[in-house]
């Protein structure tokens, strides 16, 4: 089961966070660092807030987009 952390970055939809997850990606050729993001449509029931951190996993289908649940909040 795959379980995601990230930080929710907007809570505008009813029952429903978008949520951030960064990763470190290395350039194939220059060997650089750079951060790159994914932003995932999260089913949440405990209403967490914008700045939130939260671990989520993937679920059954609840739209179109929204795939994933919110299992807990870590932290602020």
């Amino acid at each position: 089961m795959k379980v995601f952390t990230g930080r929710v970055i907007a809570t505008k939809m009813t029952k429903t966070a978008t949520v951030a997850v960064e990763r470190v990606v290395i350039h194939p050729l220059y060997k650089k660092r750079f951060m790159r993001d994914t932003k995932y449509q999260v089913h949440d029931e405990s209403g967490a807030k914008i700045g939130d951190i939260v671990k989520f996993t993937a679920s059954k289908p609840y739209s179109k987009t929204k795939k994933w649940k919110i299992i807990e909040k870590i932290n602020k």
